[in-house]
């Protein structure tokens, strides 16, 4: 009777490759099917008005033509609502960073009395859905004078709960040594904040980013209630005025839809390490 030396190193490489081998086209099936959608839009960017009505239906465009994201600039002042959704989501998002960090790091780091109800009351405001405070908002805004104005666009989501309780929890995760050693070493509590603190939360920061240019870049109906000029609007309005305009030329809605993803994911690649890594950093805490 004899034994095979190599029996067991093979059943024990099986047992590593087995489930790799059936969970990884498993993933590949599930990233194609929610990528369908996106895929699909992008192939009726690139078609011809006869292909969209071809059948069967045409995944690969035959002939790719980049036609309609021209004539897309040719239709609409498509430039100014692209300049409008920048000026908007940048001041958005940096209105965001500054008074989210300035309300999480005291709520994490500084003790005084009421400090945890202070917290509790403000993550309360979660439960509250968005369209309860559109009028509230909007007669605040009427009486500060910001109507048909980007700030009034804004400064209504100038501070987001979820952000806050994101930051919270980094700042949380910092051990105190860093911040005994600053004061030990004569550092002011602004000093600790701006050079110790906020470098060490860099990945819930860029999530905060991620999370608050989405919600700015595809903002739909509170610009359309404040801005009155129709020049003011951003990106996502002013495709919804396409898609009435044209609302059977689907190639032409598929290529400004494109366009208006495009800095999405962009900032997604470039930023998605740190936001997986503050996601991870926010679930610990």
């Amino acid at each position: 009777m004899s034994n095979s030396p190599h029996s067991f190193p093979k059943a024990l490489t099986w047992r590593k490759i087995g489930p790799k081998l059936i969970l990884y086209p498993l993933l590949i099936i599930t990233a194609l099917f929610c990528l369908g959608p996106f895929l699909w839009l992008l192939s009726t960017a690139f078609k011809t008005g006869e292909n969209v009505y071809a059948f069967p239906p045409q995944f690969i465009p035959n002939p790719i033509s980049f036609k309609n994201f021209l004539d897309v600039f040719d239709i609409m002042p498509l430039w100014t609502y692209i300049y409008n959704t920048i000026y908007m989501t940048g001041l958005g998002v940096g209105l965001n960073l500054v008074m989210c960090t300035m309300t999480a790091y005291p709520l994490a780091r500084i003790r005084f009395p009421g400090r945890n109800f202070i917290f509790y009351a403000i993550v309360s405001t979660m439960i509250l859905p968005n369209a309860a405070g559109m009028i509230v908002n909007f007669i605040i805004i009427q009486k500060m004078g910001l109507y048909n104005n980007m700030l009034g666009v804004v400064l209504p989501s100038a501070i987001s709960v979820f952000n806050i309780f994101l930051l919270r929890q980094a700042f949380i995760t910092i051990p105190n040594d860093m911040e005994h050693s600053a004061r030990i070493d004569g550092a002011r509590e602004f000093k600790i904040f701006y050079s110790i603190m906020l470098p060490m939360i860099r990945p819930a920061v860029a999530t905060v980013v991620i999370f608050d240019f989405m919600a700015f870049w595809n903002s739909l109906i509170w610009p359309v209630i404040i801005l009155d000029d129709q020049d003011k609007y951003p990106l996502a309005p002013a495709l919804q005025y396409l898609q009435g305009t044209l609302s059977y030329n689907f190639p032409y809605i598929a290529a400004g839809t494109i366009i208006s993803i495009i800095p999405m994911i962009i900032i997604f690649l470039i930023l998605q390490k740190q936001f997986i890594n503050g996601m991870v950093g926010a679930v610990k805490g």
